[in-house]
């Protein structure tokens, strides 16, 4: 992800759809604050979240990983956002399996979880077929947020 993809990010980020389960979307600013949000990451720790593309280059969103806080403790993430017109199409599954091999390939962490608000049915579902479950010892900062975890 890099200042090129403004356009796209903004795009992305800025639609209900795709953010109904944050607080609201994000504006151009917000999004280009997300992009250096992801470069600080890739340059701290060598990961972060990536732009997924089609095959033949066509934008689709973002998927990676993340440290973030659980059970007050750092736990690498994987999150993705798709777009609205390409969901359901198991894009966000493959790219967050892709991530899933990252993270065990190159030792990243001993867990991987993910973090989703308790009414995204849909993203629940991605981390159950990428070997997710419901873990009920770990919690999040926000009470509307249930993780999800596997051993790497």
């Amino acid at each position: 992800m890099s200042p090129d993809d403004l356009d796209e990010m903004a795009d992305l980020l800025g639609d209900p759809r795709v953010m109904e389960y944050y607080p609201r979307p994000k504006d151009r600013e917000e999004a280009a604050g997300w992009i250096n949000w992801n470069q600080r990451n890739y340059a701290e720790y060598g990961h972060g979240l990536w732009v997924i593309e089609t095959h033949d280059g066509e934008f689709i969103g973002d998927c990676g990983l993340t440290w973030q806080k659980v059970n007050e403790a750092a736990a690498l993430e994987v999150g993705f956002h798709v777009k609205a017109s390409a969901q359901n199409l198991g894009f966000a599954a493959e790219a967050a399996t892709a991530c899933r091999d990252f993270a065990s390939s190159h030792a990243l962490a001993s867990r991987l979880v993910a973090i989703i608000h308790h009414d995204n049915r849909p993203s629940q579902r991605v981390a159950a077929k990428i070997g997710m479950h419901r873990d009920r010892t770990l919690t999040h900062s926000s009470p509307i947020h249930l993780v999800y975890a596997m051993d790497l």
